[in-house]
């Protein structure tokens, strides 16, 4: 981190806050402020590598937060746009805030989870930037970094031994201290501590539905955004110490001097994840390689069946999917979801395997269901439902049974995605969500037009997700669609599109021929 002395970076602009640990100096965004890169835990380097973040050693000099900090290790995927020119360093648990003024009037508070199945992405993507949401809601918004990949989400605690200490579930532990981060902070930026709204996408959405019943998160949060998320790819201790084992095999490492790995250079490690990464869902379609594990002591239960038995956090919450999920997939190559008639196949055999109660007829009743389930448009279907729409559909359905919930299937494209047939595919919803169209270099969005129609649809669902971080109801004071509750009776869910439209059990065919009990890799 960089401190530099009070007045050694004289701004008449720069606006100073004092945090809990020490101050931080930020700059004028636009109309509202921004800090970017303040430590929320100590590097995780060292003896610190492979165990729970720790607070930071407080600083009485002035910390300038003019420049986001280093992002997680990770490997290089072009399907992520990363800015070339951001550091890589074990050093990367830091916090970005924006928002207006402090006034002495408590905002509320929106807390962003990036995705990038869990080995991936950063907060500094500048598809993520917190200012127009910040400018248009009147609410301070909050990014962060967290651990990845086998830093973060390889669960290695099957090699602890008296001597070293592996802990799990590093990427959520990070997450938690974040939000513990924000509850004794955001006071001083101008936020209400208790109207926090966490909201994220993919991975990051499937860290928010694993934190909503892990009872250490409890009480950090008090709404819930989840989009996209794999709600069912969180995985038993078995399995992850088989995964890790492999990890060592990689390596080529003994288990014997397992101990290695606090000092192995992290590139090292990142390699060695990479090809896991790939490994894992080719071998076995469907699973990834690195994901929150139910090691009951942070996560206590898979989180969809802790959902189905009543156990999550009693608040709010929005939830959907895009209706083209798996097509990006396809487009990019990418190995993490099954896109071939072989590679569901291979799917469905493993998800067999692990439900025994599964029968051959039970699977071939959820492929009838899909009139084209041999075409590459059917196995597409089948993907999506499988990783992203079932699984949100499973939580909707237990969570509304005791709070407040709103389902959504976003729908719309531009004419150049319908064109490239991608469509609304995984991610695509993303600048909609923070107005940050154009972050792609190049970005063929609207080389075949569509802009006034998206920035309309963008506008409807900026004001639905500010008007529920504001409420803890997502009404578009503008005239939209009034957006009804979901509930297991009505499943009620808005289609988001040109125009808005609210539909009763829209899947309903692929929903029933799924059923009501979660099926995923255990």
């Amino acid at each position: 981190m960089e401190v530099v002395e009070v007045g050694a970076l004289r701004q008449p602009d720069a606006l100073v806050v004092e945090t809990r640990l020490g101050p931080v100096r930020g700059y004028p965004d636009g109309p509202v402020f921004s800090w970017k890169g303040i430590p929320y835990a100590m590097p995780p380097t060292g003896k610190l590598r492979f165990r729970s973040p720790v607070t930071p050693e407080p600083w009485s000099l002035v910390l300038d937060a003019g420049a986001f900090g280093a992002m997680a290790p990770q490997g290089q995927d072009t399907s992520v746009p990363l800015d070339p020119s951001l550091r890589i360093d074990e050093d990367c648990l830091t916090i970005n805030v924006w928002g207006p003024r402090p006034d002495g009037t408590p905002r509320p508070v929106m807390v962003w989870v990036h995705g990038g199945a869990y080995c991936l992405g950063s907060s500094a993507q500048a598809v993520y930037d917190g200012r127009l949401l910040a400018e248009r809601g009147d609410v301070v918004v909050v990014t962060f970094n967290y651990r990845l990949g086998a830093l973060g989400f390889l669960d290695l605690s099957s090699f602890s031994t008296a001597d070293r200490t592996f802990e799990s579930n590093l990427g959520l532990r990070d997450q938690i201290a974040a939000l513990e981060w924000v509850r004794d902070n955001i006071a001083a930026f101008g936020g209400d501590p208790t109207e926090v709204t966490l909201f994220g996408e993919s991975s990051g959405a499937g860290s928010i539905t694993t934190l909503m019943t892990v009872p250490k998160a409890a009480g950090l949060f008090h709404r819930a955004i989840a989009q996209s998320p794999p709600a069912t790819s969180v995985y038993g201790a078995e399995r992850a110490a088989t995964v890790a084992r492999r990890f060592l095999e990689i390596l080529e490492l003994p288990v014997g001097r397992v101990a290695d790995l606090f000092d192995m250079p992290a590139g090292q490690l990142v390699e060695a994840c990479d090809i896991l990464v790939n490994e894992v869902p080719t071998r076995v379609p469907g699973t990834l390689a690195v994901a929150p594990v139910v090691d009951r002591d942070l996560v206590p239960r898979y989180p969809v069946t802790a959902f189905q038995q009543g156990y999550s956090h009693r608040i709010p919450l929005i939830i959907g999917s895009n209706k083209d999920e798996a097509s990006i997939f396809k487009f990019t190559g990418s190995s993490l979801m099954p896109v071939s008639s072989e590679a569901v196949q291979q799917m469905f055999a493993g998800l067999a395997e692990d439900n025994p109660e599964l029968s051959a007829v039970r699977l071939a009743e959820i492929v009838a269901a899909y009139p084209d389930s041999t075409t590459s448009r059917g196995v597409l279907a089948i993907s999506t439902d499988a990783a992203f729409r079932m699984p949100a559909l499973w939580v909707a359905d237990a969570h509304s049974r005791h709070s407040p919930t709103w389902m959504y299937r976003f729908d719309h494209a531009t004419p150049m995605l319908k064109a490239a047939r991608i469509g609304a595919a995984h991610a695509t919803e993303l600048p909609y969500v923070f107005g940050t169209f154009g972050t792609l270099n190049p970005d063929p969005t609207f080389w075949l037009g569509g802009r006034r129609s998206a920035i309309e649809v963008a506008g409807r669902v900026q004001r639905r997700w500010l008007a529920f971080a504001q409420h803890a109801v997502p009404a578009a004071l503008d005239g939209s669609k009034h957006w009804a509750p979901y509930t297991p009776e009505t499943r009620l869910t808005l289609l988001i599109d040109h125009r808005d439209s609210l539909v009763a059990d829209p899947d309903r065919e692929m929903r029933v021929a799924w059923g009501d009990k979660a099926m995923g890799f255990s």
